[in-house]
């Protein structure tokens, strides 16, 4: 018992150093990526940062949320914000003490010029299947396997359907899996997780190919509608 309080103070400092290190060493990395790609970078906390989205509810989840290690510039010829983000949630012990949990991921938000209605996609996990058999079904596409594997929800279901048309839906099963949400004029995708380096670019090109794939009917009605030429 006499040697275990110092392991445990030993352990606790080791783990704050290794901490403190990884994160300068993502730091560093991101500023070099920034960098080679023309981008800027800034490290600081933005603690206003969800404000600028309000449609984008990962953004306004828990308390003291912030965005940190923020790369913005122009990248596959689209406005482009990557970013490392922080909220907290609360929860009570056994002896009423309140415990705070500090949850870390990261998005990008991609720019477009065509306005877009609002969808949801993400991979579907477990418990979709379990609300599905409540009758909480989200939208169901002939593919059976992007039904399967994703989880999509629409206002506007035509809308979706126009969106996800079978090259779309097989680009996005041959894809990295992300999570994205439309709003009218950009696109956000993420990970419950932080990404590594190399995942920013990825979820940047999921979403310019994504786009792309947007049929050239679609994008005159969107811009008919919105009063664009």
């Amino acid at each position: 018992m006499p040697l275990l309080f110092p392991l445990v103070i030993a352990l606790i400092i080791g783990g704050l150093i290794y901490s403190f290190y990884a994160a300068a060493q993502r730091r560093k990395e991101l500023a070099a990526w920034a960098q080679s790609k023309g981008l800027r970078f800034d490290q600081s906390k933005n603690h206003g940062f969800e404000a600028r989205y309000p449609l984008f509810k990962c953004l306004h989840q828990g308390h003291r949320q912030y965005a940190f290690n923020i790369t913005t510039g122009s990248l596959l010829d689209r406005n482009f914000i990557g970013f490392d983000y922080h909220y907290e949630t609360y929860s009570r012990d056994k002896d009423g003490h309140r415990k705070t949990h500090h949850h870390y991921f990261s998005a990008a938000v991609l720019g477009t010029d065509i306005p877009l209605k609002p969808l949801f996609i993400r991979p579907e996990g477990f418990f979709d299947k379990v609300t599905e058999f409540f009758g909480f079904d989200d939208i169901d596409f002939e593919s059976a396997e992007f039904s399967k594997r994703f989880y999509v929800k629409a206002e506007d279901k035509r809308w979706a359907y126009d969106v996800l048309h079978a090259r779309a839906m097989q680009y996005l099963l041959d894809a990295p899996r992300f999570t994205l949400q439309f709003a009218p004029d950009c696109v956000i995708i993420y990970r419950n997780s932080t990404f590594k380096i190399e995942d920013f670019e990825s979820a940047a090109e999921v979403v310019d190919g994504l786009l792309d794939q947007l049929p050239d009917y679609l994008i005159k009605q969107q811009r008919e509608l919105q009063g664009h030429v």
